[in-house]
């Protein structure tokens, strides 16, 4: 299959496709899709690209989901050269299926590997791996209100050497896992738990790429919210800045109608807050991405500075900030319109019930 755009300046790759002779009959992935949960189902097929700092990418194919084959000393299992995206597919009112902003995805692919001494995906084949898996497992995106077909591209070292060096044998795949309204019952404000103990990430670290690590170190601190009965943790600099949540970033809202976002060389840029902050630009509002202190955040909220709080990312697109917990605080935060109806208007675009002004969709199928 060729399904590249013709206008790329790279020709696409030939992949090979097997299919998958165990797959999921129709009945069986329609009682799938009709709760599909969140990354606890997946579709028939996987996407495998091989790399060698001999053959560049190469041998592109289409094949059965199921496990990897590792060496014992495969680095990734050693030294953690890993990293990830996460976009979904959507299915329109036509039946035609559309991706939302996949250059960019692609684009933070490349930064994460250049992070993490990995080869660098071009744009071209990361997006022409998502066609190929959807060309083949495209009736896995399904239809339902608020429903997708989550994506996850990653790639790490499979070289079987333990020497601390990049490897020179990677693997990169994409799977696929349909996926349910991420909010049952309406989008609600949720509680954060500040992190003190615990940084997600450091001066000079990898804050800024995707990759496994980052979240690895959020699973402590996020078990830690738990016992405090919250829903998130927020990270926080070694210098008090607010960084981002786990896996969302944050947005506040001030009384004038600014929106102010945490900025630092160790934040993921969120696609989705690139987004909604556009939508807001669009809307007439000042954007700001700066440092914030978690004192400023405090005392906004308490002097009425900041009139709302909000979290953005792939998974819930929009999630309003109800509460913040600390060891020994507990500050409720303002919650306000602004929010919900820019997720209202983002996740329009997306699903194609509204007009996509900045041509961020792509049409997946053929």
């Amino acid at each position: 299959m060729t399904l590249l755009d013709s206008d790329t300046g790279l020709a696409p790759l030939e992949f090979a496709v097997t299919k998958n002779l165990a797959a999921k009959s129709p009945a069986q992935r329609d009682e799938i899709l009709a709760n599909p949960g969140f990354g606890t189902n997946f579709t028939d097929h996987m996407v495998d690209i091989c790399w060698s700092s001999r053959g560049g990418w190469h041998r592109p194919r289409v094949q059965p989901y199921g496990p990897i084959s590792l060496d014992p000393a495969a680095a990734v299992l050693h030294y953690g050269q890993e990293i990830f995206e996460g976009i979904k597919a959507y299915r329109h009112q036509d039946g035609s299926i559309h991706t939302f902003r996949p250059d960019q995805n692609g684009r933070r692919l490349q930064r994460s590997a250049r992070r993490l001494a990995l080869p660098e995906l071009p744009v071209e084949y990361f997006i022409q791996s998502l066609r190929e898996l959807v060309a083949v497992d495209g009736a896995w995106v399904p239809s339902g209100q608020d429903q997708s077909l989550y994506l996850r591209p990653f790639m790490f070292a499979r070289e079987a050497f333990l020497g601390v060096r990049p490897a020179q044998k990677v693997a990169y795949y994409v799977i696929a896992s349909p996926a349910g309204a991420y909010f049952h019952g309406g989008v609600n404000p949720v509680t954060i738990w500040l992190s003190e103990d615990y940084a997600r990430a450091g001066k000079g670290g990898t804050g800024a790429a995707k990759t496994g690590g980052n979240y690895a170190a959020s699973l402590l601190p996020q078990s830690e919210a738990y016992e405090h009965g919250c829903d998130q943790v927020v990270f926080l600099d070694g210098d008090g800045n607010v960084e981002e949540l786990g896996g969302m970033n944050v947005i506040f809202v001030m009384k004038d109608g600014t929106l102010v976002t945490p900025e630092s060389p160790s934040i993921l840029e969120g696609i989705t807050r690139d987004s909604i902050l556009q939508l807001a630009r669009d809307r007439g509002h000042t954007v700001h991405g700066r440092s914030v202190s978690l004192a400023e955040w405090r005392e906004g909220v308490a002097s009425g500075d900041i009139v709302e709080v909000f979290a953005c990312g792939t998974a819930a697109v929009v999630t309003p900030i109800g509460t913040l917990k600390g060891k020994d605080f507990i500050d409720e935060q303002p919650t306000g319109e602004l929010a919900l109806s820019l997720r209202e208007e983002l996740t329009d675009i997306q699903y194609g019930r509204r007009e996509d002004k900045h041509g961020w969709l792509l049409k997946l199928d053929s």
